[in-house]
């Protein structure tokens, strides 16, 4: 039984795991936070991705990281939970995102898939060495205003070489939907999927 994954909307996703642990990255948009959090995710501090008041219900010994525990002293951690790995990886390199305080995840599932999550940036340097690591999924950002725009997220996606790639974060919150279908549609990326908010995605 596969891991199961909700994008929310926006930045923002929901994970249940093949052993029913429950995982949000960047909680902010959309529905689905009644499902109590085993750990939750922070890519960095804007409130568009920090609202884990929305997570009304928390397991016992459920973790709380944010991009201030998954990158200390220029350090990018690692961290492993069982359920899941979770490496952390740069994300910035824009001027409203400064690398010293963003970051990105890759999460290697119990099953071996391994799914990135960008967070908020524009092209790392590191991006060229994923394609070594075999993503099956890659979230890449692509509002064009804070981040970068669909052309070079879907530069990225063919650098990253991600068996399928979702776009994500795709504007400003203009409104409470937290989706740009034109944007989705003109991303461009080998095994590209647009996924919609309050859709679910089996990850295998």
């Amino acid at each position: 039984m596969a891991a199961k994954l909700l994008y929310q909307g926006h930045g923002s996703v929901r994970i249940v795991t093949e052993e029913g642990k429950v995982i949000y990255i960047d909680p902010f948009m959309g529905d689905g936070y009644d499902l109590p959090a085993d750990l939750i995710l922070m890519t960095h501090g804007h409130y568009d991705h920090t609202q884990d008041n929305l997570i009304t219900a928390r397991n016992e010994g459920c973790k709380l990281i944010k991009w201030s525990d998954a990158l200390k002293n220029g350090e990018y951690k690692s961290f492993d939970f069982g359920f899941v790995n979770v490496e952390t990886v740069e994300a910035g390199y824009n001027k409203n995102h400064h690398v010293s305080e963003c970051v990105g995840f890759i999460l290697t599932f119990s099953d071996g898939i391994k799914t990135y999550l960008s967070g908020d940036t524009s092209t790392t340097p590191s991006m060229v060495r994923f394609a070594a690591k075999k993503l099956d999924y890659a979230f890449l950002c692509c509002d064009g205003v804070y981040n970068m725009d669909v052309k070079e997220a879907s530069r990225c996606a063919e650098v990253i070489g991600a068996k399928h790639t979702i776009p994500y974060h795709m504007e400003p919150v203009k409104d409470k939907s937290g989706f740009d279908l034109r944007a989705a549609e003109s991303f461009e990326a080998p095994g590209k999927i647009v996924l919609r908010p309050g859709k679910e995605l089996e990850l295998k």
